[in-house]
């Protein structure tokens, strides 16, 4: 029987770490958990949480809900957000291998065994286009959801990681998605996770 793993991805807004992660878990044929994260926890302390299913993807009111819970809310709120997924990442990543996207699985599964940790980013330019051609927003909407989310990201990463989403010291693999594309990207990182556990 193959052992179990675990593969952490943090990702910079725009740069299409949600598709690349989703592709790989295909390819490995392994669970994904992504928002549905939040969804579980929201019904968990019965909070209004919306998430954004595969369908809203491209809805542009769906973006303008992505940082709660990252920067709104109260911190007594954030909190009990942040333990409850906890407490459900670390369930979904002992019953078997998954990739898990953002809310910093890398550092609740810390001790797990068999974790790769995963950093993807690309160049702002790069992530504007994506916003407008993949996200289908505005120039304008683009410019301003990265950067209400970046900060609101690395705000909620330093504040419950203690440490930069970036932080190269925390993570196995960091990269440009923009040099490969998202195809090549999910291949390239699939390879990696292949060679590594043999599956």
């Amino acid at each position: 029987m193959k052992e179990k793993f675990v593969v952490t991805i943090a990702r910079q807004f725009g740069s299409l770490g949600r598709p690349i992660a989703r592709m790989m878990s295909e390819k490995l044929g392994i669970e994904y958990y992504d928002r549905d994260i939040v969804d579980l926890a929201a019904k968990k302390l019965n909070l209004p949480v919306s998430t954004v299913s595969d369908s809203e993807e491209s809805a542009k009111s769906a973006f303008f809900n992505m940082n709660y819970p990252l920067g709104l809310g109260t911190t007594e709120i954030q909190d009990k957000i942040f333990a409850a997924q906890q407490q459900i990442i670390t369930d979904l990543a002992a019953k078997s291998s998954c990739i898990i996207v953002g809310r910093c699985a890398e550092q609740i599964l810390s001790d797990t065994k068999n974790l790769v940790r995963i950093f993807i980013y690309a160049p702002y330019e790069a992530r504007l286009v994506n916003c407008v051609e993949r996200l289908g927003m505005t120039p304008n909407e683009a410019v301003k959801m990265i950067s209400a989310v970046d900060k609101a990201r690395d705000s909620y990463h330093r504040h419950y990681c203690g440490y930069s989403m970036s932080d190269k010291a925390h993570k196995e693999i960091m990269i440009d998605s923009s040099f490969l594309g998202i195809e090549k990207t999910s291949e390239f990182l699939t390879d990696f996770i292949r060679a590594k556990y043999e599956v």
